[in-house]
């Protein structure tokens, strides 16, 4: 595990950290802070930074289509193309993560992302559109694969559990940067939608200089005779991403299938849209932190995975059974099955961050951060289509089939997973086989990282 400097527990950026005394009792004890030092201040980073993210994702095509005058059409090819070609950035900026140090990779991948988004006040034509956007993507698939580490190093003895806060907080703070964003859409002028903008360009500064407060994490030595490019080598691991990039797709059924579903093909009221965002919402904020407490191993995550593909599979069968119905039972079939499918993403979400940190190595939690995000981003962006053909072109008969998917994903997750494990366990018998054959006996140290 990477470990940070000495005292890095007491002393943040040679000043001493505030003790949890600082902050109300009882919200430490519930769980809605943090304890004072490294889990707090990359807590605080991460919600600054994510109200930017709302503010943007809500307002962007907006901003695009109505301020800088490209069609739905171009602002969707270009932000699609940007998407794909961030991807590439994860693996090979995570690995620099790892052995250059992830703060200060963290750092410069949200300076780039600050400065790339101001830029956007200046896109005036479809190309330069494009190039200005590629570029925050790829700041922004860099800056996931290298926050990795940190998450991981300063998360703890239970880091699936930190990372579950993370999750639950940003939902809130990517909620109230919409509702910002909102604000801006009514007023609905050029002036408005540049403050949108430089708004989210300047939460990644704050964000920057709130995580430049974090102790020095040290990079784990990687064992030796180990490969460069470990994650893309890993075929268990590559499996595991790939079965969790298709359950990822779930992310992409309340907000694409249920609002398109709901209004073409139920008799529910329209309100229902932003209601269920509103349900989906508040259910992570309030339950995820709980539904991650005993996801503590690899076993523990794929049980997890296996839950959540059932709820989702019910879920979408509450969802597709509202087709024909009289609008008030139409409208009760839908929220119960958005309820069962919130339900399905908590415990996928604490199946996957335990999946992905519990079987990536020590010394390539980036690099198999980026490998990680890869996955789910490519899935993420096939899902709209994928979504439209079962659950619309389809019908009911769709939404079901696409709950088996994630079922055979479920049901596959746990032998898939006792692979990995079995593979991490002989690679680290024969790591210690070469350790003896080079020279003397193993340390403590040397037994201590986990291949």
């Amino acid at each position: 595990m990477p470990h940070a400097s000495k005292n890095s527990g007491d002393t943040d950026s040679g000043r001493t950290v505030k003790s949890a005394e600082d902050a109300p009792l009882w919200l430490v004890r519930r769980g809605l802070v943090p304890e004072s030092g490294p889990r707090r201040t990359l807590a605080v980073g991460s919600f600054i930074n994510m109200i930017g993210n709302g503010l943007f994702m809500t307002g962007s095509a907006l901003f695009f289509t109505r301020s800088v005058g490209l069609s739905v059409s171009q602002v969707g090819a270009g932000m699609g193309a940007a998407s794909l070609i961030g991807l590439g950035a994860g693996i090979p900026i995570g690995r620099l993560a790892d052995v250059r140090g992830a703060k200060r990779t963290y750092l410069v991948t949200l300076v780039v992302q600050g400065i790339a988004m101001a830029a956007v006040t200046l896109v005036h034509s479809f190309w330069l559109f494009v190039a200005v956007i590629c570029v925050s993507q790829l700041a922004s698939s860099a800056s996931a694969a290298s926050r990795g580490p940190l998450i991981r190093g300063f998360g703890g003895a239970n880091p699936t559990q930190f990372r579950s806060y993370l999750r639950a907080a940003n939902n809130l703070a990517g909620a109230c940067g919409a509702l910002a964003a909102g604000v801006v859409v009514q007023l609905d002028t050029r002036n408005a939608y540049l403050a949108l903008v430089l708004g989210n360009a300047l939460t990644f500064l704050a964000c920057a200089a709130i995580i430049g407060r974090l102790p020095h994490l040290d990079p784990v030595q990687a064992p030796p005779m180990t490969s460069r490019w470990i994650a893309l080598k890993d075929k268990p691991y590559v499996v595991v991403t790939v079965l969790d990039g298709i359950m990822s797709i779930h992310g992409q059924v309340l907000l694409f299938a249920l609002p398109l579903w709901i209004v073409g093909h139920s008799n529910s009221p329209r309100w229902l849209v932003g209601a269920s965002a509103v349900i989906n919402t508040l259910i992570v904020v309030a339950l995820q932190v709980r539904a991650s407490r005993k996801v503590d191993s690899n076993a523990a995550a794929a049980r997890a995975v296996g839950r959540a593909a059932v709820a989702f599979l019910a879920g979408m069968a509450l969802i597709a059974a509202s087709e024909g119905m009289p609008r008030a039972l139409a409208t009760g079939l839908i929220i119960v099955g958005v309820v069962v499918h919130t339900i399905g993403e908590l415990w996928h979400s604490a199946g996957s961050f335990e999946l992905s940190f519990g079987l990536a190595p020590a010394h390539a939690q980036g690099q198999y951060s980026g490998l990680f995000g890869m996955g789910h981003g490519l899935m993420n962006a096939a899902a709209p289509t994928i979504l439209a053909i079962f659950c619309i072109d389809w019908g009911a008969r769709g939404w079901l089939a696409m709950g088996a998917i994630f079922i055979g994903v479920g049901l596959a997750m746990p032998y898939v997973s006792r692979w990995a494990e079995r593979t991490r366990t002989s690679e680290f018998q024969s790591h210690l086989v070469r350790l003896r054959q080079e020279g003397p006996e193993p340390t403590e140290q040397d037994r201590g990282d986990r291949l």
